[in-house]
């Protein structure tokens, strides 16, 4: 599956507390992602086409389409998966002229400090409200835009919404939050420079409205948020403050490899129904990579 990671970039490790953003496809592919572990952080997941099945150690097991928005809050430590889901026509996930076309995003935000250990959670939001005027319409995937706000549940100043435009648009902005956008069809012109679908253009904080000229059938993700001022450790799938924290996380990822019991929910990312030993093809563990040779640093921006 092509990826696109946009988000850390060398000197902006984030926008507001996003400190991750990849776009996935258009592929028709079997996407197999097995059990691994987070910290520290809320996934946000949110699929453009095809439909995604996640299953989590808090002990959740969902689909979500199109439209549809996940959030898990990682805390002090989770695990999860998320599979493809074929089309009904498909007899296996080998049947790739089968599958149905997937593509989607993939963000993380961190959690502050106050929120960082919390006890790991989920939520699924299907109905996300919508904020529309002339020139754009737009689902409020997270925090509150143009005076709509989303019932998902954040813990800290921030926005997200999937916005389609075209034309001539002028959208309110909060001057404390710093934003950026991600065209993901057509393009739009902005401050005098064309955005195509592809990078991430990066706007700053201060402004009260955006003004755009938008092609025909323009789709964009709207980001931001309160400048995050906490510096961040992230390293693989764990968003941290020291290398000695990210350290223990990983070694306790690794030790859970070698326990017998999967029904023991005491390990700190507990396990993913479905993957235990003997489950099948679809049985496993992604296990951590080495840690570097060097002493992890935080990402700080330039």
């Amino acid at each position: 599956m092509n990826v696109q990671r946009t988000l850390p970039q060398r000197g902006l490790p984030t926008v507001g507390a996003w400190c991750f953003l990849d776009s996935f496809g258009p592929d028709r592919t079997a996407m197999t992602v097995l059990p691994h572990p987070h910290t520290g952080l809320q996934t946000v997941t949110w699929p453009l086409a095809g439909t995604i099945r996640h299953r989590d150690s808090v002990g959740t097991d969902v689909l979500v389409r199109p439209g549809e928005l996940n959030i898990m809050t990682a805390g002090r430590g989770v695990s999860h998966s998320e599979f493809a889901v074929l089309s009904e026509s498909a007899a296996s996930a080998d049947d790739a002229g089968q599958l149905r076309i997937q593509r989607g995003l993939q963000l993380w935000v961190a959690l502050p400090a106050e929120h960082r250990h919390r006890a790991p959670s989920f939520e699924q939001h299907k109905n996300l409200p919508v904020a529309s005027s002339q020139g754009f319409s737009a689902t409020v995937m997270v925090g509150t835009f143009a005076g709509i706000t989303s019932p998902a549940t954040m813990y800290s100043a921030i926005v997200g919404a999937d916005i389609e435009c075209a034309g001539r648009a002028l959208i309110p902005l909060d001057q404390h939050f710093e934003h950026a956008i991600l065209v993901l069809d057509g393009g739009a012109v902005i401050d005098g420079t064309r955005i195509e679908p592809g990078p991430l253009a990066y706007l700053g904080s201060g402004r009260e409205t955006l003004a755009w000229d938008a092609d025909p059938g323009t789709r964009l993700l709207l980001i931001g948020g309160e400048p995050f001022e906490e510096e961040l450790l992230m390293w693989w799938n764990f968003v941290g403050r020291t290398h000695e924290e990210v350290a223990q996380a990983r070694e306790e990822w690794e030790a859970q490899a070698h326990l017998s019991d999967p029904e023991d929910q005491a390990a700190r990312f507990g396990f993913v129904a479905g993957h235990g030993p003997g489950s099948g093809p679809q049985e496993g563990r992604i296990p951590a990579p080495p840690l570097p040779s060097v002493r992890l640093s935080p990402r700080r921006r330039s």
